[in-house]
């Protein structure tokens, strides 16, 4: 008589690790796919849409990441990125050198964008998205002309929305290396362009 039960609560049990283990092997996936993007482009895009950030040292001060950060820290620098005012404004020869960086760029961020790991990673394939259309409205443009108030009106609020979500995703990516790859982690925070006295070389 205990038999199905038995039967019935290993199927339960042995169909629950299954399902923990397949979640987690796609969220390894998922981080590494992360990597990748902040390794080979996200990083340099965020420098690149930085020159265009003008309360740029208020923002940094938010995002000066340390090695002693704790999960909280990042909790609250999310936070703050997700309510700050960020001001953008644009001129044609910055335009221009960020066309250039994201047309380097764009192959890599289609096959970012293709990679069907990040569909269940809804903020990081908006993130993505918001990027790929500032590369796209700069690729369709000839010229920038500084005259222009509307257009250029029009590329600020373009580069605000995806500068935003990259910080704000920039600094998840930050909170997970801190967790799952504290080597990687120490590197970056020496690294990060948000610190003016950054430096990769370790010193006393």
């Amino acid at each position: 008589a205990f038999l199905p039960l038995q039967i019935a609560f290993v199927t339960v049990v042995l169909g629950r690790y299954l399902k923990n283990r397949e979640k987690n092997e796609r969220l390894k996936k998922i981080s590494i796919v992360i990597n990748s993007f902040f390794s080979e482009a996200g990083t340099d895009i965020l420098t690149g849409l930085k020159v265009f950030n003008k309360n740029c040292d208020e923002i940094s001060i938010q995002l000066n990441v340390q090695t002693d950060w704790i999960d909280n820290t990042f909790s609250k620098a999310v936070k703050y990125l997700e309510n700050v005012d960020i001001k953008i404004e644009c001129n044609a020869e910055q335009l221009e050198v960020l066309k250039v960086l994201l047309k380097i760029k764009m192959d890599f961020l289609i096959r970012m964008i293709e990679n069907p790991n990040l569909l269940e990673h809804d903020t990081f394939t908006d993130m993505l998205l918001a990027v790929f259309h500032v590369m796209e409205e700069l690729l369709a443009r000839g010229e920038f002309e500084d005259d222009n108030k509307a257009d250029m009106a029009h590329l600020s609020n373009d580069i605000q929305r995806a500068y935003k979500t990259l910080i704000v995703q920039w600094v998840e990516y930050m909170r997970h290396l801190h967790t799952e790859y504290p080597y990687i982690y120490s590197l970056m925070v020496r690294k990060n362009s948000f610190c003016k006295e950054k430096s990769v070389i370790i010193s006393d």
